[in-house]
């Protein structure tokens, strides 16, 4: 450990280093063209603004101009209804909605921030799984 809080990336976070280190899967977290969307029950059809494909949402968080990857998640049915917005949102890949909760989000980002680590990850949007992989580099 650093002795200055400065130097350690994980000085601001609740989970260590060893908390993320490997591979981990989050299951059924991306938008897939399984994603819940909202049905007009007069109609009985999806409002065209919920209606998406993966590659729609995926070049759409693609496109996101930011140094960190992001991915496509889904939004929620109440979401779309309210705002009239599509059935997918974007997000950084560690983010606590797709990596359910925000100590694991904030120690991934640490990470991703750190040359002390290489932080991959892969979205696999026919399963709906992220997986994220941290190791440690030979710098640390």
């Amino acid at each position: 450990m650093p002795e200055n809080p400065d130097d350690d990336p994980f000085h601001d976070c609740e989970l260590d280093p060893e908390a993320i280190l490997g591979t981990h899967t989050f299951e059924d977290v991306l938008f897939t063209d399984q994603t819940e969307t909202p049905v007009n029950v007069l109609t009985g059809e999806t409002p065209a603004h919920s209606q998406a494909t993966v590659e729609e949402a995926t070049e759409f968080a693609a496109s996101i101009d930011t140094e960190t990857p992001q991915i496509a998640l889904p939004a929620s049915v109440e979401s779309q209804i309210e705002t009239q917005s599509k059935p997918y949102t974007a997000a950084a890949f560690f983010h606590f909605k797709a990596t359910g909760s925000l100590e694991r989000h904030r120690a991934y980002h640490a990470a991703y921030e750190a040359d002390a680590f290489a932080v991959d990850f892969e979205a696999d949007y026919e399963s709906g799984d992220l997986t994220i992989t941290v190791e440690r580099t030979d710098e640390s």
